[in-house]
């Protein structure tokens, strides 16, 4: 059985589109779509319809922290001093309390314009450090919520050991974090066992981090998922902070994505996230592995990571998505405004990502988001064409920002245009999540998060 959709303008994955029937089977996949077609009996959607849009990075127990660390810690105030924050808030939560922030975050995000989250999960333990009876416990959650409030999820299990490069010892605030490599791969393969067939959720992993996965244990995980599924995504943090640069050079003589250009066969299944401090050869090196960067502007800004190389980037025709990492802020537009605009302030000229095949500033990061983001979390999403997941995002053509707009211009005025969102409708996996403006289960989603709250800042 198929359900019918009519839109008057479309943007389909060879270009813009009016008249688009859009035909959606009963697993939630498009199975046919025709431009130029006549409405007949289909529903309309009252707007334009974009694709939707993954997030690639995310720590959702960190949404409900995110505001609490705005205040000075001191002259040194950075991402290490505000990690140490995030240590002393994480060794509270239970796993309830997981869930209900998770479910408020992708309530927020499906909001947002996100109809898929990959979800970089290192919050495995109780909090001393001892493994739950189920050590997938805390996984479940989080894909729980994900399925309770229709979000697509790619689920990463992080394999996190050490407290630096060279094998340092890890923290006390970092016990919740540690596995070694049969540890996350059998969470894995519990969570690929319950999942298996399912079309909103992926299993795939992510090494923390050079400096938390020694180089025996890096090439053990990817050689456990790639066993397990040669297709999974792999994530890791990369090249965050100039002190992260700095410690990968004393450790190892090279730089870190130089380090993981050389040592790992990055492919496009991986997913580098930040790679914020490159040097050229880094930059054409990274592009040409087919990685996608996994840009988190907001949060990238919060923490003082610095900023990415997007237009040499760009220019070696390299792929980058964006998440919301942290949560400080939960918004399609906010990190695509700000990825253009980081640029804007350092090298002082204006449209920094657009380029002669297409001036268009908006729709190139839109586009180029759109597909990263689609490659990164290894699902059939980010193209409105047949056997890709229904993913959708319906603007408002009335919202004062959009007015008269159509085609690139468009998305241009969607990124850079105004504060309050157009986005009117959502849908994910073939089903309406979000129509004009609300979740049909925010109000519920809202009450546990508040009661989630109230007892975590008592």
């Amino acid at each position: 059985m198929t359900t019918r959709y009519f839109a008057d303008a479309a943007l389909l994955a060879d270009g813009w589109a009016e008249n688009v029937l859009i035909e959606i089977d009963d697993r939630g996949d498009i199975a046919r779509v025709s431009a130029g077609a006549a409405r007949g009996d289909a529903e309309p959607i009252a707007g334009v319809v974009l694709p939707g849009m993954a997030n690639l990075h995310s720590h959702a127990f960190q949404r409900a922290m995110a505001g609490l660390a705005e205040t000075t810690a001191g002259p040194g105030d950075d991402f290490w001093s505000w990690r140490e924050q995030m240590y002393r808030f994480v060794r509270v939560l239970d796993p309830a309390q997981v869930e209900a922030v998770a479910a408020q975050l992708y309530v927020e995000m499906l909001k947002a314009g996100y109809t898929c989250v990959a979800e970089f999960h290192y919050l495995h333990h109780q909090p001393d450090g001892t493994p739950y009876a189920d050590r997938a416990e805390l996984s479940r959650r989080v894909i729980a919520a994900a399925k309770a409030t229709g979000l697509g999820i790619a689920h990463l299990p992080v394999l996190y050991n050490t407290g630096g490069f060279g094998g340092q010892k890890a923290g006390d605030g970092q016990r919740r974090f540690l596995n070694d490599v049969d540890g996350i791969l059998d969470i894995i393969g519990r969570l690929r066992a319950d999942h298996d067939g399912d079309p909103d959720v992926r299993i795939g992993v992510a090494p923390h981090s050079l400096r938390a996965v020694p180089p025996e244990m890096l090439a053990g995980v990817v050689a456990g998922i790639n066993a397990a599924d040669p297709t999974a995504p792999i994530h890791i943090h990369i090249a965050e902070q100039v002190k992260e640069v700095e410690q990968c050079l004393a450790w190892s003589g090279a730089r870190p994505v130089e380090w993981l250009l050389g040592h790992a066969a990055v492919d496009d299944r991986w997913c580098l996230i930040h790679a914020t401090h490159l040097n050229e050869a880094e930059t054409a090196g990274m592009a040409a592995s087919g990685a996608v960067a996994g840009l988190c502007p907001t949060t990238e800004a919060n923490l003082g990571d610095g900023l990415f190389p997007l237009a040499p980037y760009l220019a070696a025709g390299g792929a980058l998505g964006i998440g919301s990492d942290s949560h400080i802020s939960v918004g399609v537009i906010e990190e695509l405004r700000w990825l253009e605009y980081g640029q804007r302030l350092t090298q002082r000229k204006r449209g920094v990502a657009g380029g002669p095949a297409r001036p268009s500033v908006g729709a190139t990061l839109f586009q180029a988001a759109i597909d990263g983001g689609a490659r990164a979390v290894g699902r059939p999403t980010g193209r409105i064409e047949a056997g890709a997941r229904a993913d959708l995002i319906v603007l408002d053509p009335d919202h004062p920002a959009l007015i008269g707009r159509r085609g690139d211009t468009l998305l241009d005025s969607f990124v850079f245009a105004g504060n309050d969102s157009p986005i009117r409708h959502v849908m994910a996996g073939g089903r309406w999540r979000v129509r004009d403006g609300r979740h049909a289960d925010e109000a519920a989603v809202a009450a546990r998060y508040r009661s989630v709250m109230a007892a975590l800042l008592a």
